[in-house]
């Protein structure tokens, strides 16, 4: 399994932005310069790659497949990436970091409509029911971060009682909590 393995708040202070979520990511403060126009489309790629976590390769797929589609590429890309399976499950508040999520997914303690599913960028449909395994709702962590974190996003519903979630429709780009601006990604992309 390929995962990126930078300094996680070197990495939050040089883009400026804590992308990690953790409270102790820009502490030391965050050192502005001026950027070319290539450096700030260069910025705003790594942005987005390491709010989700996503290697090159498997980004610049995900790139691809939106710039042919008939839709707004900077929507279908943001959606794409919000659909994969560690990022509902963050989002659902299984986990308080998506890297915490991911490993959730890789070790098998998160089900897709009641089938066992341990592949983080798996795509989730509409209606899917994301859920906890049985077993693992005896882990203390997991139940007490599942409780503790309310969803923040108007695209997902939570049913605490069973622990488990849907993803209800499509998020829109407007909706994702994210600081990131995709159209300078695809500029970025159509300079290669």
């Amino acid at each position: 399994m390929a995962r990126p393995r930078t300094p996680r708040f070197k990495l939050s202070r040089h883009l400026g932005v804590n992308v990690f979520n953790h409270p102790k990511a820009l502490n030391r403060g965050i050192k502005k310069h001026k950027l070319s126009e290539y450096g700030e489309q260069l910025l705003e790629k790594q942005k987005l790659k390491a709010y989700y976590g996503v290697m090159e390769k498997q980004f610049r797929r995900y790139v691809r497949e939106s710039l042919s589609a008939k839709e707004r590429p900077e929507q279908l890309l943001i959606q794409n990436l919000e659909r994969r399976l560690d990022s509902i499950t963050y989002r659902l508040g299984f986990a308080p970091t998506l890297r915490m999520a991911r490993q959730m997914v890789n070790h098998g303690h998160i089900l897709v409509n009641g089938n066992k599913v341990d592949i983080p960028s798996y795509r989730v449909n509409v209606n899917d029911l994301i859920s906890l395994k049985e077993k693992s709702r005896k882990i203390e962590e997991f139940v007490s971060n599942f409780t503790s974190i309310p969803v923040m996003v108007p695209y997902m519903s939570k049913d605490s009682a069973n622990f488990s979630g849907t993803l209800v429709r499509l998020p829109l780009l407007e909706e994702v909590p994210i600081d990131v601006r995709p159209i300078k990604v695809f500029e970025f992309y159509s300079r290669v």
